[in-house]
């Protein structure tokens, strides 16, 4: 179900002349980032089908690590460290609170090829939910900002 387009709508209906649409260029250069994906709602539909895309992939989970993981660790758990996290990371008023990218997936030996199936997958999430290509762009950024605490091993 695709909730991105809705919720920005009902956003707009509901703040008026004062909601994005209604903005000057100007003023909508100052908004977050957080503030032009809608919010909290559309951030967690993504992160949701995010989560859902990642977890039983094939490729990924053909790390005996992150095949353990999966198993481990609880999507809804995931799914809630990961909605705070790009909320804090994209100006929004939530704060992370999990571990350290580095320390929470240097057990998991993630290789690049591992790392490029996650970003595409994410690209596919972004699409299918309809994040402009600005936004899709800037979180794109902030992924790639992690890159080098998460990929350990570059050799498959």
């Amino acid at each position: 179900m695709n909730l991105w387009i809705p919720l920005g709508f009902v956003a707009v209906l509901l703040t008026g002349p004062h909601s994005p649409v209604a903005q000057s260029g100007a003023e909508q250069k100052q908004q977050s980032l957080y503030d032009r994906l809608g919010g909290l709602a559309p951030i967690s539909v993504v992160v949701d089908d995010f989560i859902n895309a990642l977890v039983p992939d094939a490729v990924l989970n053909a790390n005996p690590a992150i095949d353990a993981a999966r198993k481990r660790v609880p999507a809804p758990y995931l799914k809630y460290h990961v909605t705070a996290m790009v909320c804090q990371a994209t100006g929004g008023p939530c704060r992370y609170h999990g571990r350290e990218m580095k320390e929470s997936h240097a057990h998991l030996n993630i290789t690049e090829p591992e790392w490029d199936r996650m970003v595409s997958l994410f690209k596919e999430v972004l699409a299918k939910n309809k994040v402009p290509a600005k936004e899709t762009k800037e979180l794109l950024e902030i992924v790639d900002s992690t890159k080098a605490d998460i990929v350990v091993s570059r050799q498959k």
